[in-house]
């Protein structure tokens, strides 16, 4: 599934080749993805230029006078700029034509990405209730410690939940416990501040290492550009279950932790 670093490689990637360009038309190739594309997005969105694409969690947010697109890339989801002329590839299930001849292209064969709209001035439900962002000055030393308080869940899931922070997926959550040396099952309420300030760090060097590095190719996630994300390389447990620690040889275990594979050092993380 793609995950923060993977849906902001697609930003960083979309950014220069859509923003201030004007659309000349919406196609709807398949309606009903997680929820259905609203139907009047071929009339909202006609003749609209693209003001700018931002990110909130994992979210793409395409702007526009009148509000904005609100983007996700499901399970296995992908979005990429095409000559218009090109034709389309199965399971491309919406397009956006833009007037220099290039089209923006979702492609999602499980069609768990959505294609939603939010009016200005308003804001969706799914957008509600969210943590803050890893790499934003508001996730400081405090952030997780104070959330943390009273919480019996293990610190895996507790760094997982997005109304703590935004966009910690499972691979990044793993690396980052891995490189603060924290257990994923100490329980977060039982954790110190001092741990926390440390896992705070990590998590932001894990996240802004795998953007840098174009994110993680597990499957069949590709940036806007066809490459992959190289960040697999550099990956210390996750998905090296048997395989020795790169700190102190001792075998990497793997557990499940609310229905998601977890990986860790027994002996580097307590």
């Amino acid at each position: 599934m793609p995950e923060l670093p993977e849906v902001e490689t697609t930003r960083r990637g979309l950014e220069p080749l859509i923003t201030d360009k004007k659309i000349v038309s919406i196609h709807i190739y398949k309606k009903k993805l997680r929820w259905e594309i609203p139907s009047h997005l071929t009339s909202t969105l006609k003749n609209q230029t693209i003001k700018a694409i931002s990110r909130r969690a994992k979210y793409l947010l395409v702007q526009f006078e009148k509000g904005q697109l609100v983007m996700h890339l499901g399970m296995s989801g992908s979005i990429r700029v095409t000559p218009s002329s090109v034709p389309l590839r199965k399971h491309e299930h919406f397009e956006i034509k833009l007037d220099n001849l290039t089209s923006i292209r979702l492609h999602d064969p499980r069609r768990f990405g959505s294609v939603l709209w939010q009016n200005l001035n308003e804001t969706i439900c799914l957008l509600k209730n969210l943590g803050p962002e890893p790499l934003s000055y508001e996730f400081d030393n405090n952030s997780l410690h104070k959330a943390s308080i009273g919480k019996s869940k293990n610190i895996k899931t507790f760094i997982m939940d997005s109304s703590v922070v935004v966009g910690v997926g499972n691979i990044y959550a793993s690396e980052s416990l891995f490189l603060a040396g924290i257990s994923p099952n100490r329980k977060a309420g039982k954790t110190s501040k001092k741990r926390f300030i440390v896992l705070t760090k990590c998590i932001k060097n894990v996240l802004s290492d795998a953007i840098n590095n174009g994110g993680t190719t597990l499957n069949d996630f590709y940036s806007v550009d066809s490459n992959p994300g190289y960040f697999s390389q550099l990956l210390c447990v996750y998905g090296r279950d048997g395989m020795p620690c790169v700190r102190c040889s001792v075998k990497i275990k793997r557990i499940i932790q609310n229905q998601r594979a977890t990986y860790f050092c027994p002996k580097c993380q307590h």
